[in-house]
């Protein structure tokens, strides 16, 4: 897979990408990441890619030269009936936001370009004529796009085949099967008293299995219970779930006077 980033600040990306598991995705051939400058491809001698928005008001906005001809020389390797199938994703807070599902998506394709806004945004034109997507990572302002950027590369890269070292490892990830993952414990089996839950010493891979799912379906329905609503549940899934209902109304009928609502 090759990932190419335009940016206002190429040395954002320049630490996060030397290390850990993208270093050595890099290093392993799994994936190539380009960090390309968009000063590069700025206008006249000052190299301009912002510009003052029409009809007044405050900040500045991206102007829509640069952005074009950035992702055309990019691209100008890439036969003309092929670049529609390669994803332009414009990192701003009003596209779909970014889940497990479009990382798995996203991973799919053999090349990405991401886009990086910053100040008031980018020329609508932007938007209308050259990207294919928008991606936001969660309902808050940033300074810029790079730090979504990056969140996007991370997700995506390790789910390409052969960057991690257990190939099954991204189907059992948080937010992999629509679950918070469980809890995870190594050694020492006792710390200052805390005992790692015998089930897990035991050796009886099936009830291992059981009790995992069980603890990541009651973590999913203590911290993230609209995760529930598109999750596959078996029944007894679900009727784990009613009997941690009843218990939870059973404690709080005391605090609410006999009225649970």
């Amino acid at each position: 897979m090759r990932i190419d980033v335009i940016t206002l600040f190429p040395e954002y990306f320049e630490s996060p990408l030397r290390v850990s598991i993208l270093k050595r995705a890099q290093e392993s051939g799994h994936v190539q990441i380009a960090v390309h400058s968009l000063r590069a491809f700025g206008l006249g001698r000052h190299r301009v890619t912002d510009d003052t928005p029409y009809g007044g008001g405050g900040g500045m906005v991206m102007r829509p030269e640069p952005i074009f001809e950035a992702v055309e020389q990019i691209l100008a390797d890439v036969p003309p009936d092929a670049r529609g199938e390669i994803p332009i994703v414009l990192l701003d807070p009003g596209g779909r936001r970014f889940t497990q599902e479009v990382a798995w998506e996203l991973s799919h394709h053999p090349r990405l370009v991401l886009i990086c806004g910053h100040y008031e945004g980018v020329d609508e034109r932007v938007r209308e004529h050259l990207v294919t997507d928008e991606i936001s990572i969660g309902d808050f302002i940033l300074t810029g796009g790079e730090p979504a950027a990056l969140v996007i590369i991370d997700a995506v890269v390790r789910l390409l085949p052969g960057v991690l070292g257990d190939p099954e490892a991204p189907h059992h990830d948080s937010f992999a099967e629509g679950l918070l993952e469980h809890p995870h414990y190594t050694r020492p089996a006792v710390y200052r008293g805390w005992e790692v839950p015998e089930i897990l010493r035991s050796g009886h891979h099936q009830a291992i299995a059981r009790w995992r799912r069980m603890q990541s379906l009651r973590r999913t329905w203590e911290r993230r219970p609209d995760l529930l609503l598109r999750a596959a549940l078996t029944e007894e899934e679900r009727t784990w779930i009613a009997r941690w209902e009843a218990e939870r109304r059973a404690l709080l009928k005391p605090l609410l006077g006999g009225e649970t609502g």
